[in-house]
Order: C-alpha cells, then structure tokens, then sequence
C-alpha cells in the first residue's frame, strides 16, 4: 500500500534530531513545505513556494538544506526530474518509488523483494551492499 507523510503530520524537530541534524528556522520551513507536497518538488520550486509564503530563506539556503537532509536520510532525492534533483519527505522505513515521467506522481511502493539479489550481484562483484534504492519510471493510469 503507498503511504506518504501528510502535511504537518509529523515532528520535524524530532525527525532532524534522530538523524543528528540541528533543527533551525530554514530546515523546519523546508521540512514543513516538503510535507505540503503529494510528489516532489525541485529545489527551485520549494524556494519559490517558500518565497511565496513570505520566507525569506535564500535559494542558496534551500539548496544546502535539502543536499544536507538527503545525505542524512531525512528526505528521498529522486532523479527523474531531467538533470535536476527532485525531493521527497517519505516515510522512515526502508522503501521504493514509482514515479510518472509526465505528471511527477510519486507512489512509495514498501514492498522489497531484491534483497537477495542486492546481496548475491554485490558479492560476486567483491562488494559489501550497504544500501540500495530502486526508482521505477513509467506512466501512471491518469497519464495513460
């Protein structure tokens, strides 16, 4: 079943603390902007939605946020977006993304069934998997 975090549906205070992320003014509106969002938003676009909404948080600032809340684990950076990185706040558990190449409609899909697979391609090639992200794209049922 895809899940999905609702706007202020969460504790973001807490969420940057358990993953050793200082909690500031920037990180909680670009948390808080992220949770209004159904898919995923670019950079560009959260700052102007920020903008909107009177911040005056810098593009600059909104960049370094979300590269520094993707490295942590905090939220999903998807690339289906061209060149350009799109973001996500999802849920904490282990999961996969189906994204539509014409509308951005994102669906979090749990269900992981290459585990496996990920273990016995890494072994054979001497590696040691750590982690792993699948992004499926394609076109949604609306799109079709």
């Amino acid at each position: 079943m895809p899940t999905t975090v609702q706007a202020g549906g969460g504790d973001f205070p807490g969420l940057l603390a358990r993953s050793g992320v200082r909690s500031t003014r920037q990180r909680l509106e670009v948390l808080g902007e992220l949770a209004r969002e159904r898919d995923d938003v670019t950079a560009q676009g959260l700052w102007r939605r920020l903008r909107d909404r009177g911040s005056t948080t810098g593009l600059a600032t909104v960049y370094r946020t979300l590269a520094l809340l993707s490295e942590k684990g905090v939220i999903d950076s998807l690339s289906h977006h061209g060149t350009e990185l799109c973001y996500r706040l999802c849920t904490e558990s282990h999961h996969h993304h189906l994204l539509c190449t014409t509308c951005h409609r994102v669906v979090e899909v749990e269900q992981c069934g290459i585990d496996g697979w990920v273990e016995e391609v890494a072994s054979r090639h001497g590696f040691v998997a750590t982690e792993h992200r699948v992004e499926i794209a394609g076109v949604c049922s609306t799109c079709r």
